[in-house]
Parts: C-alpha cells; structure tokens; sequence
C-alpha cells in the first residue's frame, strides 16, 4: 500500500513539471509570436523602425535630412534681396526684419483663431494667417493695422469689393484687404514660384485673392524654391507650401515698398 501511494506520489509530482514545462514553452512561444506579429504589421525590422520616427521629425524644416538648400549655397545661387529701407532703425534692413517677425510667429505656433476682436488684435497665443504678416510687419517698425485703416480711410473705392463696410476690428485681418493694400504699395512679382530668384525672403504671397496670405522664407528647398512662412493650423508653418501638389493658386506676390506709402497712411508701432 505505502509503494502505490508513493508511485501515486512520484506521477503527480512528474505530471506537475511536465505542466510547468509546458507552461513556460507556451509563454515563450506567445512572446515570440507577439514580436513576429509587430515587426510583421510594421513591415520593418527595429533599427528601421528608429529611423523613421528620426525621420519624421526632421521632415519640413531640418537641413540634415537633405531638403533644404544651405544658405550659403541659396546665397550664391539666389542673391538675397536687400530693403533699402531699415524703418525701425535697428541695423537689419525691412526684408529681413519681416522674416525674423514671420518666423517667430511660426515658430511660436499661436492657436488657429480668425476671430472677430473688439480692438482688432487676438491674443497672442492666437491668429491666422493674416496675423503673422502683421506680426511680421511689426518686427520692422510698422503698424500695419493703422497703415490699413488710414488707407481705407482716404481711399474707401479701392477697397469696396473686400471691405464694402469698413470696419477697423478686421480689416486688417482681411486677406482680400491685404491684398489691395500690397498691391497698391509693393512691386507686383512673378506668380510662378519656378521663377525661383524672383521669390525673396519678406515678400509677400497671396493665394486665390481672399483664400490665404503668408510671407515668403529665406529658406529654400533644395531645388531652390522659396519656403513659405504662413498659418493655416498646420504644425510646420515655414514649409515647402509652393510644392505641394494642391496647394492653392498664386494670385499675388509683392515686394513691399514703403518709398511708395503716402506720409499720411506710413505708421510705426508704438
């Protein structure tokens, strides 16, 4: 009796390690299938896997991943077109102040707001595309929300189609608005963005008229066309706009003049 109860003894405890065995082989093959799975789903091994999430990151912006002409290269190929004018004093010629002003705005990424504002001016964390050109007018000493208004002011008709009744909280937040006013005070430029010297950094570029405003970068692709510095919500807001396959049509691009800005209507920022 006491030998049958140890046999028992001895096949239950054999019966137990078989199953922890068992146990363990099952776990291993569940954790090898899980990672055949991923890497089949992903349909790349880890290292690549890395690589485009490092990717991905630089896309729209950083030179090292080959997208972006080197400015020294951008210099010599498009000579960069300097303001005569340095309107705020500062030592930095209009030009380069307006890309300073558009960039910091792009990169500072203000909520997308094209709200109505009693005073005109959203919040600082907010706006749309026609604040970072205001914005970027502001870097070089101009208050273009007065310029706007004391040109409607003395010069209603030309506005009539975009602004029938004027009123001083929007119109400078107008892309139509906008688009009269450089019209009238810039030199009007090439629609083509693969007339690639014409487009200069601090130019201005409008699309279908009332649609969208941004000014352009003096950053280029590495094809040479100009980047575009503007704000339509997206997450990289100086981009390669003027490649995309759909973007919006070109219907003005001006390079503003103040020489031609009536005493009366030039205004700075206070």
């Amino acid at each position: 009796m006491a030998r049958l109860e140890g046999n028992n003894s001895m096949r239950q405890g054999a019966r137990r390690t078989v199953c922890a065995v068992l146990a363990v082989v099952l776990a291993v093959a569940l954790v090898a299938g899980g990672v055949f799975s991923i890497r089949r789903l992903s349909g790349l091994p880890w290292e690549a896997m890395g690589r485009s999430v490092a990717s991905t990151a630089t896309k729209g912006g950083d030179s090292s991943d080959g997208t972006v002409m080197p400015r020294s290269e951008a210099s010599k190929e498009y000579p960069k077109a300097v303001s005569p004018v340095d309107f705020n004093g500062n030592g930095t010629d209009d030009y380069a102040d307006i890309v300073a002003g558009a960039r910091a705005d792009a990169e500072a990424r203000p909520a997308y707001d094209d709200g109505y504002y009693q005073g005109g001016y959203p919040p600082s964390d907010r706006g749309a595309c026609t604040d970072l050109v205001w914005r970027a007018f502001r870097a070089a000493g101009y208050d273009l929300k007065a310029m706007v208004d004391a040109d409607i002011a003395a010069d209603s008709a030309s506005y009539r189609a975009v602004a029938p009744k004027p009123d001083p909280n929007i119109d400078f937040r107008r892309t139509g608005v906008l688009d009269v006013f450089f019209a009238k005070y810039g030199q009007s430029l090439t629609l083509d963005p693969s007339d690639r010297e014409a487009w200069q950094g601090g130019d201005i570029v409008v699309f279908q008229h009332v649609k969208h405003i941004g000014v352009v970068s003096d950053k280029r692709d590495k094809d040479g066309v100009a980047y575009i510095l503007h704000n339509m919500g997206q997450k990289q807001r100086e981009n390669d706009y003027l490649t995309f396959r759909t973007h919006m049509t070109v219907t003005g691009h001006y390079r503003f003049d103040a020489s031609k800005v009536p005493a009366s209507v030039l205004k700075a920022w206070r």
